[in-house]
């Protein structure tokens, strides 16, 4: 008979909707689910566990981690998160996804950088901690820009600027509290975008997210309506998640007058939203997904 794997959740909330569905899914496997924050952990050098929870040993007692949310933390927790995950990775754990996938994605200046390196296309952004040039940029992306926090995510925090006195004001402040300006050229798309679930080489799932405003995240109030992506956008959605090294990934697409542009890339997308509107298990095929790769 054949083992069955042992998997471990990290994650700041075992209580959550994607977590629930996720330890529900390993359940359906026959797995008996781990589930603990990155605050519990122990990690050792020269030490045997290299690292454990409680009484289970990371790499003697589970065959693959999935990292839901790193969470908030300071910078000193959050590097030390990640060095955990590489040395975990290093030492032949299967970590989905991989930390350096997290890395990548969660800066967005980097998440862009590679995507337009590789190719695909993004809209027209400039980064600087300089109030002054950020206001250059500001005219040099057409006076009418958004502006995200560089780390981030469900939308909270990004700000339409479209006046150059309010721009000039916001930039300072910015500035002054030692933040960084990452400005992006507002591309007209109606009021919505499409998030594409990618897992593997397939878009399992996909979305429009229809709201009442040009921010359309379903954690802001837009409605999730199914869609089927043309193989235009499918083929988009994976390579993107290749590019940044993700085996599971949130893509949001936005249609613009000038053909599609990627704006984000989530390498821990929630998918509430996303299953009103499809019948694919979407925390099943996560599993799935890695019981796939530790037989290969």
């Amino acid at each position: 008979m054949a083992k069955i794997p042992k998997m471990g959740l990290i994650t700041r909330n075992e209580s959550g909707w994607c977590s629930t569905q996720l330890l529900q899914a390993m359940e359906k496997h026959g797995i008996t689910p781990i589930c603990f924050t990155f605050s519990q952990l122990v990690a050792r050098i020269k030490l045997k566990p290299e690292a454990s929870v409680s009484e289970t040993k990371i790499l003697s007692d589970l065959d693959a981690l999935i990292i839901r949310p790193i969470g908030r933390g300071s910078l000193e927790e959050i590097i030390f998160r990640m060095d955990l995950l590489h040395r975990l990775q290093r030492l032949g754990m299967l970590i989905i996804n991989p930390p350096l996938s997290i890395e990548r994605s969660v800066d967005k200046y980097c998440t862009l950088a590679l995507l337009e390196e590789s190719g695909l296309p993004v809209p027209k952004t400039i980064v600087t901690e300089n109030h002054e040039e950020a206001l250059k940029a500001f005219h040099e992306l057409g006076s009418d820009i958004v502006m995200k926090p560089l780390f981030g995510s469900r939308g909270i925090g990004s700000t339409r600027i479209s006046d150059s006195e309010i721009a000039a004001r916001i930039f300072r402040t910015v500035s002054f509290h030692h933040g960084v300006l990452y400005l992006q050229e507002f591309i007209p798309h109606g009021v919505s975008d499409v998030r594409a679930f990618v897992i593997g080489d397939h878009v399992i799932a996909a979305m429009h997210r229809v709201a009442e405003t040009w921010k359309t995240n379903v954690s802001l109030g837009a409605r999730p309506m199914p869609l089927k992506l043309s193989n235009e956008l499918e083929e988009l959605a994976v390579k993107a998640a290749k590019v940044i090294g993700c085996k599971v990934a949130g893509v949001d697409i936005l249609e613009s007058p000038d053909g599609p542009v990627i704006v984000e890339l989530n390498s821990q997308p929630g998918w509430r939203g996303l299953q009103t509107v499809t019948s694919i298990d979407i925390a099943e095929e996560i599993v799935k997904h890695v019981l796939s790769e530790l037989k290969s």
